[in-house]
């Protein structure tokens, strides 16, 4: 499997803690939902809910739907916390227009 979507170390992290503490060790699932700041915004389950493997880091398998797959092409999952709470972010590349509260993206 080539990876489709990169995961960051501290990504990966997150996503083992959330799948072990669901009860599903290993599996996530990331699907896309319309955004209102821009026009995707990512939503992550654990298990694997439909569609395929778009990447794998330190255990975790990360499924997505087939249909969503081209919009994931070459896009990077964070994780990044503070005292106040954390979450997932989207790293920006050229194609990529990121909102502000980084869970949010639209391709230009």
């Amino acid at each position: 499997m080539g990876a489709i979507l990169q995961i960051t170390a501290a990504a990966a992290a997150e996503l083992g803690r959330q799948a072990s503490v669901a009860g599903t060790p290993g599996l996530m699932h990331l699907d896309l939902q319309h955004g209102h700041c821009e026009k995707h915004v990512i939503r992550l389950q654990p298990g694997h809910l439909s569609g395929r493997p778009v990447a794998r880091a330190d255990g975790v398998t990360l499924h997505a739907p087939e249909p969503q797959i081209e919009l994931l092409q070459g896009l990077t999952l964070d994780y990044r916390s503070d005292i106040s709470g954390g979450g997932f972010l989207i790293l920006s590349s050229d194609q990529v227009r990121c909102c502000a509260c980084g869970s949010a993206f639209s391709r230009h």
